[in-house]
């Protein structure tokens, strides 16, 4: 049950999000291809909370802490500041996340697990920290969990130099991604390869959910007959709970991913399950509903 903005309970598990960035009014080319406003604008369940009267679309990049049997673990540490980045939102930024995260209740030294779903720009980026013109692990007393197959796709993007010239591929940034936010954990010793179905705790475990990145995954709760799952960039946008078929920019299979997300849509929906988009604006959780052929979010019940 919804407690208060941006906690929830799960049976004993509780789930804090701490917003870095909110992304307003954004064209759908962004994300997606093909995409048109009008296309958008068809779809009423959007609004006015993921997309406005024009067709454009809200989103978010946000962390998760889920606190499990005494663990606090947090989930995709976001873009971070002072990172050297292509995609202008992302540069060199000098935002409040950690004030943030402390003031909710989780001062860096406090965190026990960094997970992330993926290794991409906005879910790496609080990995580490500028000090003494170092980066240097922002969580100091945590574990880095990465799954296995995902670390080792990237080590050889970043080895090989291919990274590509479109603009996705910018974005995405791979080369200074792994540079500042991924190799200072790995030489440090401080981080642990993990495979697709990972325990984090009795509660808390992942979930294989390829195609956005090859060793993509989600986080599963189970706690006191409750259930929730955190997504990662199965969705980018809930649009795609309507219409998985869209194709976006930044998927490294796109056929995979559609794959994943239909999958996905038809286990979970009708259920008590509770889905936490990773980049969903508020409201972000809620529960996928079948809606004449396909689904929609549902976050009237939370």
């Amino acid at each position: 049950m919804h407690q208060k903005p941006n906690v929830w309970r799960i049976g004993n598990v509780t789930v804090t999000r701490i917003v870095e960035i909110e992304i307003r009014s954004s064209h759908p080319d962004l994300l997606f291809q093909r995409l048109d406003p009008e296309q958008v604008r068809k779809i009423g369940w959007l609004q006015p909370h993921y997309a406005d009267a024009f067709g454009m679309l809200n989103s978010s990049i946000h962390a998760f802490v889920i606190e499990s049997e005494g663990k606090r673990i947090i989930v995709d540490t976001c873009v971070g500041n002072d990172k050297t980045r292509h995609f202008p939102l992302f540069n060199n930024r000098k935002g409040s996340f950690l004030s943030l995260l402390a003031e909710a209740g989780f001062p860096a030294e406090s965190i026990d697990t960094v997970l992330c779903t993926h290794l991409h720009v906005d879910h790496v980026g609080w990995n580490t920290r500028l000090f003494d013109n170092r980066w240097i692990p922002t969580f100091p007393n945590a574990r880095y969990l990465f799954g296995r197959i995902e670390w080792e796709y990237w080590y050889q993007k970043f080895l090989s130099g291919e990274i590509g010239n479109t603009d996705a591929a910018k974005i995405l940034d791979v080369t200074n991604v792994m540079t500042d936010s991924v190799l200072p954990i790995i030489e440090g010793d401080l981080h642990t390869l993990v495979e697709i179905d990972h325990h984090l705790t009795s509660e808390v475990s992942l979930m294989s959910t390829p195609g956005h990145t090859p060793g993509h995954v989600s986080v599963a709760i189970h706690s006191n007959g409750k259930e929730g799952i955190i997504t990662g960039d199965i969705f980018h946008h809930p649009i795609e709970i309507e219409d998985p078929d869209l194709l976006c920019n930044f998927d490294v299979d796109s056929k995979a991913a559609e794959r994943t997300r239909k999958e996905f849509l038809s286990a979970q929906s009708d259920s008590n399950v509770l889905i936490f988009g990773t980049h969903f604006p508020s409201p972000t959780a809620g529960r996928i509903v079948k809606h004449g052929n396909s689904w929609l979010f549902d976050t009237t019940c939370v």
